[in-house]
């Protein structure tokens, strides 16, 4: 019996070796194969543009490739649910926008989904609101924009990205700064249906951020009217700033990058670090200034405490509109 029950000890503990020389040697080897980044809108959008270009930069870093897979749907809760069920084994990463962090929580739309169930590694940037119409409109500056609302109460229509959205909650500031009132459409796929909408004339004007429409600005099918946002979009210099045309207001979103809570360490300073060198690259900054996007750089030691100060905000306000009536 005393040999059997040696035995048996110096092999349990032979196999416990093996299997943390093996763990470990995987681990060293991270990563040894592709790596999946999910963008929870559809392609063509702003979030996609951002993801696909820093992840083209920052696969150079590591000897795997980057692939982007577009999970479009529930406003951002279908590539969520995607992210958030991964295996944490650092294979897999997603990009979270405002709507990721306030509406799909706040609206219920991923049931067991908080801000718990992802590691965030690093927020990359930060895009204001802004309020865009067709080139074909007559509207050619804000107070035009403005002086017609008035006209027309609830005659103009604006979309949005979604109710309860970031850009509804502009929308609502905007006419309660300035007594007026639009015809709201909303928009649950994001940017791709508001430009549909501008280019078809189904909504005269839109609250999206420059970046969102860099291409239709540039090609002069939109334009920009204002930009709430405190300091000029090096992008788009003549669309002036909310404090240019007189408006109190200043708002946006972001785009920050996270992994399936429990995924290793090393693994997320690997994935972290190779994002951060493709952030400050040339390469990044060059693009993000041309689209109009502002790169704003937070690692992983303030990401989270950011998310969820944002969320406790955000979430404050909802509650206050809701119990004003002002949303359902």
């Amino acid at each position: 019996m005393r040999l059997k029950f040696e035995l048996t000890v110096g092999t349990t503990l032979l196999a416990s070796v093996l299997a943390l020389s093996t763990a470990t040697t995987a681990l060293a080897e991270y990563p040894d194969r592709a790596i999946q980044a999910i963008v929870p809108w559809g392609a063509g959008g702003g979030a996609d543009g951002i993801v696909r270009k820093i992840m083209s930069i920052a696969e150079r870093e590591l000897p795997v490739s980057i692939f982007v897979e577009n999970l479009d749907g529930g406003v951002t809760s279908i590539g969520i649910n995607r992210l958030m069920n991964s295996q944490a084994d650092g294979y897999t990463v997603g990009a979270l926008t405002y709507d990721s962090v306030v509406t799909v929580p706040w609206e219920g739309m991923l049931p067991g989904y908080s801000l718990d169930k992802l590691d965030m590694i690093a927020l990359v940037t930060t895009e204001p609101n802004a309020i865009i119409v067709g080139g074909k409109t007559n509207y050619t500056s804000y107070d035009d924009l403005i002086t017609a609302a008035k006209e027309a109460e609830g005659k103009i229509n604006v979309g949005i990205m979604g109710l309860g959205s970031m850009t509804h909650l502009t929308l609502l500031q905007l006419q309660e700064s300035t007594g007026t009132r639009f015809r709201i459409i909303a928009y649950p796929d994001g940017s791709p249906g508001q430009k549909e909408g501008i280019l078809s004339g189904e909504v005269d004007a839109a609250v999206t951020s420059l970046g969102d429409f860099a291409p239709l600005l540039t090609s002069g099918d939109a334009r920009g009217l204002v930009e709430f946002s405190a300091s000029e979009n090096p992008g788009f210099p003549d669309v002036p700033t909310s404090e240019e045309v007189g408006l109190d207001l200043q708002t946006g979103s972001f785009l920050l990058f996270a992994v399936p809570t429990g995924t290793p360490d090393e693994a997320k300073q690997v994935l972290g670090k190779a994002i951060e060198t493709a952030w400050n690259s040339d390469e990044f900054q060059d693009w993000a200034r041309k689209v109009g996007v502002t790169a704003t750089w937070m690692g992983s030691d303030a990401v989270t405490g950011f998310a969820m100060d944002f969320q406790a905000d955000v979430f404050k306000t909802l509650k206050e509109l809701t119990d004003q009536g002002i949303l359902e």
